[in-house]
C-alpha cells in the first residue's frame, strides 16, 4: 500500500471512472469535491475522507478506508472505499440524447432516384 496516491488515479484505481483522463477531467471541472471545495487531480487521498463525485447523471458520496494505486478487480476495488450515496430507489437514467442516437442513416429518405424525379416531373407536367 503505498502513502500518497492522487485523486485522480485513486477514483481510476477503485473504478469510479474508466480512465485516469476521465477521473483528471472530473476533477479539473469541479466534479469531485471534499468537503465541498473542489479537488485538483493532484490532492493526495487520506484515509477516511469523504468525497462527493458527480459521473453523468449520478452523485455519488464515498468514503475513503483504504490506498490503492493501481487499478484491479471490481472485488478488490470496494473493499477500499465505503459508498455512502443514499439509496433513493431510482436507477439513474442514460443520458437522452445517447438513447435517440442510432447510428444509423434511416432508409429511403433523402434525394429522390432517377426514376422517382422523373415520375414527378411527370407528375408536375399534367399540371402545367
Amino acid at each position: 500500500m503505498k502513502e500518497k496516491v492522487r485523486i485522480d488515479k485513486y477514483l481510476w484505481a477503485i473504478r469510479i471512472f474508466k480512465t485516469r483522463t476521465l477521473a483528471a477531467t472530473a476533477c479539473d471541472h469541479g466534479k469531485v469535491k471534499l468537503k465541498g471545495e473542489s479537488v485538483k487531480a493532484s490532492k493526495g487521498v487520506v484515509l477516511g475522507e469523504e468525497y462527493e463525485v458527480k459521473k453523468e447523471n449520478e452523485k455519488m458520496i464515498i468514503k475513503v478506508v483504504g490506498i490503492i494505486e493501481k487499478r484491479v478487480g471490481y472485488e478488490e476495488a470496494i473493499k477500499n472505499y465505503i459508498n455512502l450515496t443514499p439509496d433513493t430507489g431510482e436507477k439513474p437514467e442514460k443520458a437522452l440524447t445517447m438513447s435517440f442516437y442510432t447510428g444509423k442513416r434511416l432508409s429511403k429518405v433523402g434525394r429522390p432516384t432517377k426514376q422517382k424525379r422523373r415520375n414527378l416531373d411527370d407528375f408536375m407536367d399534367n399540371f402545367e
